[in-house]
């Protein structure tokens, strides 16, 4: 699978506490990978890192992104074959709350880390993961490309966009020179869902939350409309660049990517919470939603991603059906709140059913 190319390699994930950061480190273990985490702190209470067992699987090192001397430090014991730059202020919530800290974590950290890299000059290819939310949404639904114009009216937003800008100045600047020896590439997802996450704000989340202690749960915007998709879908993506950016860099390096589910799997709010509600089997809970919330802060209605240069210049695309990923999504949660006690061996489940549907559909990934 990937060719075979992470076996026995080092690594080194920014972010690797979070839901993203916690299903990418099972997928590089099965893989045969040596992971290295890097994270400043556990960011949920749940936490599918701790539900997961994954501080005894993997190497943690507990650092602030932001913190340029330990980063550098890392980066240069370490010395990763591939680094995958996770760590963020995720929560558009939380950007209006604390626009400065969401600035330094996504903009400073994400120079942090490129600064590493340009100091160490070592052999590494280093996938930088942002967002769907990077591009100046024109409020419309249309399919935003890579090479559309970035931006952001919200902290969050235009925090990522900065980042963006801090990557594309580091590539142009160091590592596209011929004596760099380290090769970048962007991937940019959106709505991402899966068992394990317990983001604050996050509709998933607030869902099983709400249902588990037997209340409604509060929607702001029930009408809007976002490319769901399963985390294992943006992941294989991100694990598919860093394998096209090791055999062939010049290919892809410094280039941008969206990995964004089929269109048809562009969902409203209130769809996907009607779709995960059907699979919710042991709350008796009788109004389930409460859609009389009006949003303190501005959101978007639609936001859309075109993947077809994913398509193009590395062979993937998404497998799941909305449908197949809210199954995945609500089955994992009712095994938690059941009181399961091997989480790891539902999530290796849930990846090996994935990597075999994979297989079937013959992905080039897969093999």
């Amino acid at each position: 699978m990937f060719g075979n190319v992470f076996n026995g390699k080092k690594v080194l994930i920014t972010g690797n506490t979070g839901f993203k950061g916690s299903w990418l480190s099972v997928w590089l273990l099965t893989l045969g990978a040596e992971v290295i985490g890097v994270s400043n702190d556990i960011p949920t209470k749940p936490s599918l890192f701790q539900a997961l067992g994954l501080d005894k699987k993997i190497k943690y090192i507990q650092a602030d992104v932001r913190d340029l001397t330990s980063i550098v430090n890392i980066v240069a014991s370490e010395k990763p074959h591939f680094l995958f730059h996770l760590a963020a202020q995720p929560i558009v919530a939380e950007s209006y709350a604390n626009p400065i800290a969401t600035f330094t974590t996504n903009v400073i950290g994400t120079t942090a880390v490129l600064e590493a890299l340009r100091v160490s000059n070592h052999e590494c290819y280093a996938v930088f993961i942002t967002t769907d939310k990077c591009y100046e949404n024109l409020g419309e639904l249309y399919s935003y490309k890579e090479n559309d114009r970035l931006g952001g009216k919200d902290p969050y937003s235009a925090s990522k966009a900065s980042s963006e800008l801090a990557i594309n100045a580091w590539f142009h600047s160091y590592f596209k020179l011929p004596s760099s020896k380290v090769k970048i590439a962007v991937a940019r997802s959106g709505n991402v869902i899966g068992g394990g996450d317990w983001g604050y704000a996050r509709l998933v989340p607030d869902c099983v939350r709400a249902w588990s202690l037997e209340q409604s749960v509060a929607i702001r915007n029930p009408q809007a409309i976002r490319p769901w998709q399963h985390v294992l879908e943006p992941l294989s993506g991100y694990l598919r660049c860093a394998q096209v950016l090791a055999s062939q860099p010049s290919a892809i390096s410094g280039e941008a990517f969206n990995f964004g589910p089929a269109p048809e799997s562009s969902y409203t709010v209130l769809q996907l919470i009607e779709a995960l509600d059907k699979h919710w089997e042991f709350t008796n809970v009788a109004n389930r939603i409460n859609l009389n919330q009006s949003a303190s802060f501005q959101e978007s209605n639609f936001l859309l991603l075109n993947s077809q240069k994913a398509l193009e210049l590395l062979q993937w695309k998404p497998l799941l059906s909305f449908e197949e990923a809210v199954r995945y999504t609500a089955i994992w949660y009712s095994e938690y709140y059941k009181g399961s006690t091997n989480m790891y061996a539902i999530t290796e489940a849930q990846l090996e059913e994935y990597k075999q549907l994979a297989s079937q559909q013959k992905m080039n990934w897969a093999s």
